[in-house]
C-alpha cells in the first residue's frame, strides 16, 4: 500500500465518522427540514468514503475512478455543511475538505 493510499485511508475514516456524527446531529436539530440537503450529503459522503476505503484495502483497479467521485461528493458535502453554524456541521466540513484533498492524490 502506498503512502498516498494510507493517508487517504486515515482521512476517509475521519470523514466517515464526521459525516455520521453530523447526520445524526442534524436529525436532532429543531428545524430538521432545513437540514435535509446536509443530511443527504452526509449519507452519500459516508457511503462513497466507505466504498473507496474498501477498494483501497483490496487494491481494486477502480481506485482512481472512485477517488474522483469521492473528491466531488466530499467537496459538495463540505460546501453544504459549511453553510451551517452548528459545530457538528463545521467539523464535518473540515473533515470532508481534508478527505477530498487526500483523495486527489489517488486520481
Amino acid at each position: 500500500m502506498s503512502e498516498h493510499q494510507q493517508d487517504a485511508l486515515n482521512e476517509l475514516q475521519k470523514c466517515i465518522t464526521a459525516c455520521n456524527v453530523c447526520f445524526d446531529a442534524c436529525l436532532n436539530e429543531p428545524h430538521v427540514g432545513h437540514m435535509a440537503d446536509c443530511i443527504r450529503l452526509d449519507r452519500d459522503c459516508a457511503d462513497i468514503c466507505s466504498l473507496l476505503s474498501q477498494a483501497i484495502a483490496r487494491n481494486s483497479p477502480n481506485i482512481a475512478a472512485l477517488a474522483a467521485a469521492c473528491v466531488e461528493i466530499c467537496r459538495a458535502c463540505a460546501e453544504e455543511c459549511g453553510k451551517h453554524e452548528h459545530d457538528h456541521c463545521q467539523k464535518c466540513a473540515t473533515a470532508c475538505e481534508a478527505c477530498a484533498t487526500a483523495c486527489e492524490a489517488l486520481i
